[in-house]
């Protein structure tokens, strides 16, 4: 039991860690009207392992503040990626392209509001809906699908059986 809880809080830390160096390290495009969040393409892990869900969560929450967001952005928007990595780990047994949709959908209903009402931009919400979807569907679908496919042959390897919830 020892070894499982470690396992997966090994893992969700390490994912937790990655999300938070990819959001930093492509911050000039990890925020704002037209975005594209390198570290949602990660939002496919939950289809490898449950560590995941909490593991994109405090990655995007400590990403978020790290990134300077408003309060607004830091809460709906860590509960959209949330919201999504919950979603794609109860649709792991599905092909895996499905997996993709919800972190799309969540981040793409959710974000338009956060930026329209906590930073005041100017656009309609329809407007910002397609262009964080078109973002999203380039990290979550795109490079998700890439990240998804290069993880899964070494999947018994980087992630045990040991860390998953019973």
């Amino acid at each position: 039991m020892r070894n499982k809880n470690a396992a997966f809080l090994t893992q969700a830390a390490m994912i937790a860690a990655i999300y938070v160096v990819l959001t930093y390290v492509f911050a000039p495009i990890s925020f704002g009207e037209i975005q594209v969040r390198i570290a949602e393409a990660l939002t496919i892990l939950p289809l490898f392992t449950p560590a995941a869900v909490p593991g994109l969560f405090i990655g995007c929450l400590v990403g978020n503040i790290i990134g300077g967001a408003l309060l607004p952005d830091i809460v709906f928007g860590s509960i959209a990626t949330l919201i999504g990595a919950i979603c794609t780990y109860l649709l792991r047994n599905q092909k895996p392209v499905f997996g993709t949709i919800p972190p799309m959908v969540s981040n793409t209903i959710i974000v338009p509001f956060v930026l329209k009402y906590a930073y005041g931009v100017a656009l309609p919400i329809p407007f910002l809906m397609v262009t964080v979807g078109v973002g999203e569907i380039i990290s979550c679908g795109i490079l998700g699908m890439i990240v998804y496919y290069a993880l899964n042959r070494y999947k018994g390897t980087l992630f045990s059986r040991s860390a998953a919830l019973k």
